[in-house]
């Protein structure tokens, strides 16, 4: 089984000022069950948004994503990536 986990980055907004590249998620599963689990966090991050008004998910290819989430005051823009474990020295 391999391993995968979910990136997200901050590009836009007063979110980017306060950290750069994090582990959103890591976890084991085929390509399909990465696929889903990529598509469910993309699909509901709103970590700085205290009121979701809009999500704009933009494709960039199959494992990239751009999104854009819009609350009452506010807009923040994030970069989503999803990467399998393809070396280990364990």
């Amino acid at each position: 089984m391999a391993r995968w986990i979910v990136l997200v980055s901050p590009v836009g907004g007063i979110a980017a000022e306060a950290s750069s590249v994090r582990t959103l998620a890591e976890f084991e599963g085929s390509a399909e069950e990465a696929m889903a689990e990529f598509a469910t966090r993309v699909n509901s991050y709103d970590r700085d948004v205290t009121k979701v008004t809009r999500r704009e998910v933009f494709r960039c290819s199959d494992r990239s994503y751009f999104v854009r989430v819009n609350g009452r005051l506010s807009q923040f823009e994030y970069f989503f990536q999803l990467a399998e474990l393809v070396a280990d020295t364990k």
